[in-house]
């Protein structure tokens, strides 16, 4: 169950600490399987080690084990520059201390990842050789972090420590995401439009399709799938009109010509902007669209790297209708991945994907890091919608 989960919807936990605190042994002790270098060479490990694990009660989730952030030389900063993009998509980090208590790195370190409004566990481990100081408790007490004395060599406090980050992992993380199972009731139909052209995956389903269709089935629905051409036939024959149609974005103009208005019509991409991300903040980013200048720059940000096709949605598609409804001769730059760019300023608009092999609390850290440096932000399918026009009509179904 746990190797089958797709990484957008697995809590991310990292061990992060100082070099030879004990991160490796710690994380081999918690997933029971030595998946990490444990070494008393500091610096053993260089990039991250990532392992996929079932957390009970909780479910899945993606550990994650760094190197040290205390790292030295040119390699040394290399090292950390992977942890620190580990720390990006993170949601709950563990702050691994050893027997020589917090220091003034520690304390830089912890406010570093508060500042990313990180949800954070101080393991002190190696406690079978000394106790924690008072000082180093309170320390933490103080910034509201919990504190579990563990020791990898004898596992003695790994169950505390598995409890704490339970509990200490974001409220959307223990919540039921809802995708659309919302907008309908049981025994609802539910139409799926499904463009099949060169973008789409042989013989499958893209992940957002697959989990809305599950949605539809496990809320006791029905799910009737077909092309934008099959459509307006499709709709004809239903003896009534369904509860809600979804379509891919990129077909969303000519689903809303076959679609009445009386019908809620959304989008896939719409769905993922709130399931992954904050919808308000991704609509409002959109009427920058209608701000933008010649010249300007737009970021196309994408969180998986895939082989673009001949008529990309991300590099090709979206580009060319916002230089067609603005007119305006614009600088697209395309960010797959992990990384978000250093040099956000320079960006009039963010165009994110919709996020589906990422996890919702990267969605939302990207968000609140364009918020936070004036750079508005919108989503795929947020600024298909906007270009063509339709916008309000396929936000409608969430009464925003």
């Amino acid at each position: 169950m746990s190797d089958s989960a797709p990484r957008g919807v697995r809590l991310v936990i990292t061990l992060v600490g100082r070099r030879n605190v004990g991160k490796s042994s710690l994380i081999n002790s918690i997933v029971g399987q030595n998946v990490a270098i444990a070494s008393s060479t500091p610096g053993t490990t260089t990039d991250p080690v990532l392992k996929q694990y079932e957390l009970l009660p909780f479910g899945p989730v993606t550990f994650y084990d760094t190197a040290g952030l205390d790292d030295e030389g040119d390699l040394g900063q290399l090292r950390i520059s992977a942890t620190k993009k580990v720390l990006m998509r993170t949601d709950v980090a563990i702050a691994v201390i050893d027997e020589s208590g917090v220091s003034e790195y520690e304390r830089e370190l912890i406010d570093k990842m508060l500042g990313l409004d990180l949800k954070i566990v101080a393991a002190f481990n190696k406690s079978d050789l000394s106790t924690p100081a008072s000082a180093d408790i309170n320390f933490f007490s103080e910034k509201g972090i919990p504190t579990i004395k563990v020791s990898a060599a004898d596992s003695s406090g790994i169950k505390e420590l598995k409890d704490a980050v339970m509990n200490a992992a974001p409220q959307e993380m223990k919540e039921e995401p809802v995708l659309a199972g919302d907008l309908f009731d049981e025994g609802d139909q539910v139409v799926c439009v499904v463009p099949i052209d060169l973008a789409a995956p042989k013989g499958r389903l893209i992940l957002p399709q697959v989990q809305v269709l599950r949605e539809i089935l496990d809320r006791d629905a029905s799910g009737i799938v077909v092309k934008e051409r099959e459509l307006e036939a499709v709709l004809g024959n239903m003896r009534t009109p369904p509860a809600l149609v979804i379509t891919d974005s990129q077909v969303v103009l000519s689903v809303a010509g076959d679609v009445p208005e009386e019908i809620p019509l959304t989008t896939f991409s719409t769905l993922f902007a709130r399931y992954k991300g904050d919808i308000f903040e991704l609509v409002s980013g959109a009427e920058q669209i209608d701000k933008l200048k010649d010249g300007d720059s737009v970021l196309m940000c994408e969180s998986c790297s895939h082989h673009p096709v001949a008529d990309d949605i991300g590099r090709v598609k979206i580009p060319r209708w916002i230089k067609q409804y603005t007119g305006r001769e614009l600088n697209f730059d395309f960010y797959a991945g992990h990384d978000f760019p250093d040099d956000l300023e320079k960006y009039s608009l963010a165009v994110h994907c919709g996020g589906c092999m990422t996890n919702r609390h990267e969605v939302l850290r990207r968000i609140r890091e364009c918020k936070r440096r004036n750079v508005p932000v919108t989503n795929y399918g947020v600024c298909i919608s906007k270009v063509q026009g339709l916008l309000e009509r396929v936000i409608k179904p969430f009464s925003l």
